[in-house]
């Protein structure tokens, strides 16, 4: 299983830093997780979105190690088990923190378990406090901090030992928003820089503004997988165009609906409402019928559609139910 591990490294254009193949996972009767495969290369962030229930939490404890699969095996850079686990940065929902522990002492009882000897932990230990910028409460207890504070200490301490994967399991949860505007900018930095990010979380916002792709899990499978535009091409959702319309708007309705691209054209309260494919390209066509028709064009919204219109199609629920 190791050399075609490495056959798929060597076949892609950027390094394959996570390869999750085939996971299983059963608790009794019930199949928490079912054949589920994906991969992160590195520096890009990969969001697994579902809803509660649908296998998440049971595919990150495998990929961390922390769960062994029925069936199914994770490799890190093309190692495993314990290997695989070293090079993994793991930051749970919970805060994984000492209380009573300043930060600089968290972050170096997290460097030493994982075998950073003394002049490089001190080192990292700096270099993390200054990228969840908290240099200036390094030695502030955990007890005494907010909790955006410890949100972005909890996170350091998963990146201390500068991990080839970052799991990150809903990081901004009941964070305010100047801490939640941190973390995204620091998740978006992990990538940039080269490092693979896992990340989970409710908002749909972080996900489409963060993950270079998505993979949406329900019911244990992963029901589909692809970038934002992919996602929304495989399940055949449309661009809305909104035109606000004085004059004869029924001739432009059944002028609008000759036009190559266009779903579907109604007429609304103060105009017309048209279903399309590719609304940026169907635009010009539409404004070339209007020429002989009395009617004028007064203003136009091209509306895409979003990731969470994607997911409820997928999964029949929203994201946060």
């Amino acid at each position: 299983m190791t050399t075609t591990v490495a056959a798929r490294e060597t076949s892609t254009a950027q390094r394959t830093v996570l390869i999750g193949q085939r996971l299983t996972r059963r608790f009794g009767e019930r199949l928490a997780v079912d054949d589920v495969s994906f991969s992160i290369a590195a520096g890009e962030t990969y969001g697994l979105l579902g809803p509660n229930g649908a296998g998440k939490t049971t595919t990150i404890r495998m990929v961390c190690g922390l769960l062994r699969p029925d069936a199914g095996m994770v490799a890190v850079d093309g190692r495993r088990g314990r290997a695989a686990r070293a090079l993994i940065g793991y930051v749970p929902q919970d805060i994984a923190l000492y209380p009573d522990l300043t930060a600089r002492e968290n972050l170096a009882f997290f460097g030493r378990l994982y075998g950073l000897s003394s002049r490089r932990l001190a080192r990292r230990v700096d270099e993390v406090l200054e990228l969840v910028d908290l240099r200036d409460r390094r030695d502030d207890r955990i007890e005494d901090m907010s909790g955006g504070m410890r949100r972005r200490l909890n996170i350091g301490a998963g990146l201390v030992h500068s991990p080839n994967l970052l799991v990150l399991d809903e990081p901004t949860v009941g964070v305010d928003p100047q801490s939640r505007h941190a973390i995204m900018t620091s998740v978006r930095a992990f990538g940039a820089e080269g490092m693979a990010v896992l990340y989970t979380t409710h908002y749909m916002e972080e996900a489409e503004r963060l993950c270079d792709r998505i993979g949406i899990i329900d019911r244990g499978r992963l029901v589909a997988e692809g970038t934002r535009r992919e996602l929304v091409a495989r399940v055949g959702q449309h661009d809305r165009i909104d035109l606000v319309v004085t004059g004869d708007v029924e001739a432009l309705v059944l002028a609008c609906r000759t036009v190559p691209g266009v779903q579907a054209a109604d007429r609304t309260g103060d105009g017309i409402q048209l279903v399309v494919q590719a609304g940026n390209k169907v635009l010009p066509r539409l404004l070339a019928v209007t020429e002989g028709i009395e009617a004028v064009v007064r203003s136009i919204e091209v509306v895409e559609p979003d990731l969470e219109s994607v997911f409820l199609h997928l999964t029949g629920t929203a994201l946060r139910e």
